[in-house]
């Protein structure tokens, strides 16, 4: 049973108030790390700024990572909802995947303190996220693939996504800039989605 729906009550069942409560944490949380990155997060902090009990943050979010991969998922719903409003215009799978790439790269760049927190999330959490396969599936409708559709399709398009989280983190050291992690996402994106 996760700290959800022990919150809830009911597995997967999560009243209005339960759901505004996890998202003012969510919220709370973000803010904080894009002032001073997950340093900054810290549960006290956070369950004041979302006016809840310390017991109740623990209660949706056992833990630190916990509550950054909850961030996590929120920066991919944001990014999700961008793309279905504005879908990628390129007229080849690579370019359709370079955009998505981009476009993320661009909506995290604007908080590099929040950007940083989730970077290190992804690489140095023990807590399980669904980070990979939602980036996968996202650069899968760009592409115009069914990632079920194969394991060779999905490895390609995992490893694409792969390509972007190590020119993050490039960017985010302060050793590359958008241009280049372009450029270096349109060769690799071009090379593993050649059959696209």
């Amino acid at each position: 049973m996760t700290a959800e729906s022990t919150a809830a009550g009911h597995p997967g069942v999560r009243s209005r108030s339960q759901q505004q409560r996890r998202r003012r944490i969510v919220q709370a949380a973000a803010a904080l790390a894009s002032r001073g990155g997950v340093e900054a997060m810290q549960m006290r902090t956070v369950a004041e700024r979302a006016g809840v009990a310390l017991g109740t943050l623990y209660r949706y979010f056992p833990s630190k990572m916990d509550l950054v991969v909850a961030v996590v998922s929120e920066e991919m719903d944001t990014l999700e909802g961008s793309l279905e409003r504005r879908p990628p215009r390129s007229a080849t799978a690579a370019g359709r995947a370079v955009e998505v790439l981009m476009r993320a790269t661009r909506g995290l760049m604007r908080e590099p303190e929040l950007a940083d927190a989730l970077i290190r999330s992804l690489l140095l959490s023990d807590v399980k996220t669904d980070f990979g396969n939602r980036m996968t599936g996202l650069l899968a409708r760009a592409t115009g693939t069914d990632p079920g559709e194969g394991e060779e399709t999905r490895a390609l398009l995992r490893s694409l996504g792969s390509v972007w989280v190590m020119e993050m983190i490039e960017m985010l050291r302060g050793h590359t800039t958008n241009e280049e992690i372009q450029a270096r996402l349109e060769i690799a994106a071009a090379r593993l989605l050649a059959d696209f």
